[in-house]
């Protein structure tokens, strides 16, 4: 003799369906969405930094390139690597006040 099969309604499943997470008010929204926003502000700014950085070690390499570089752009280099490395000081002195 075989077992019998039968199809069984789970009713656990349907009241679990049917009970909707609690909605996010807009307000509650708003701040998530501000804080959201103000993480990647924060990740973007430090891009910058990072960039800058990048710009500012480039610059010194080719201010200290000698000859195979005309004169023109060592000076240039040499100017960007000072101007660089102030405006990362600027940068992290802005940040630094503005932490939350």
């Amino acid at each position: 003799m075989s077992p019998s099969l039968s199809v069984v309604a789970d009713n656990d499943m349907k009241a679990a369906a049917s009970v909707a997470p609690k909605a996010e008010t807009v307000a509650q929204r708003v701040r998530r969405l501000q804080q959201e926003a103000r993480q990647l502000a924060k990740d973007h700014i430090k891009a910058l930094g990072a960039a800058m950085v990048e710009v500012e070690t480039l610059a010194a390499e080719i201010a200290e390139g000698g000859d195979a570089y005309p004169p023109g752009v060592r000076d240039l280099a040499r100017r960007l690597v000072e101007d660089c490395e102030a405006r990362v000081q600027t940068l992290e002195a802005i940040v630094a006040r503005t932490r939350d």
